[in-house]
């Protein structure tokens, strides 16, 4: 059986316009270590937040923290990865200083995080629910398929690595909190 140039057509148009919702979303199976080494995992049973982000870029990820919906905090099956990536190339004892001072932050944001956990009567350290990963070499960044010229990346993954939903700005709180259910 032979198609012919107007079949050939509407099949060549029909998967043009193939809905997104249909094509199997990209699965992203990331090994990583955080700055206090705890090894984690994007495909790992934990729903994922990861926001990719430069050290200029800070206060969006603290803006995206602040957009996490009440029902994430705290929650074990949720995780929250903050992936800063750099430009230039550092030498070791740069890294580890780096390091020491990532963890300084991270708490910092768990003192401010803190409330949220009193306010749902959660006896948990909020230390223990965010993390950070330091992208030296942009191994990782490239592993989620973020161009090395991106600057701010937020991705939502599912519990297999699957992607649920990707934004290159701070996402609205309720497009974040839909990706999230």
């Amino acid at each position: 059986m032979r198609l012919s140039q107007l079949q050939i057509f509407f099949l060549a148009t029909s998967l043009a316009v193939w809905p997104a919702t249909l094509r199997a979303a990209p699965v992203y199976t990331v090994e990583m270590s955080d700055v206090d080494e705890h090894k984690l995992s994007t495909a790992d049973g934990h729903v994922t937040i990861i926001v990719l982000a430069r050290s200029t870029e800070v206060d969006r990820v603290r803006t995206v923290g602040d957009r996490v919906p009440e029902s994430c905090i705290g929650n074990p099956a949720q995780r929250f990865i903050t992936l800063l990536t750099f430009e230039q190339k550092h030498a070791k004892p740069a890294r580890m200083l780096m390091n020491v001072l990532a963890r300084r932050r991270l708490d910092a944001e768990a003192k401010r995080l803190q409330p949220r956990y009193t306010a749902k009567k959660l006896t948990g350290e909020p230390r223990h629910d965010v993390f950070a990963v330091l992208d030296f070499d942009g191994t990782i960044a490239a592993q989620l398929e973020v161009a090395p010229s991106v600057t701010f990346q937020v991705m939502v993954l599912g519990r297999s690595g699957e992607l649920l939903a990707r934004w290159n700005e701070v996402p609205p709180a309720d497009e974040l909190a839909e990706a999230l259910r």
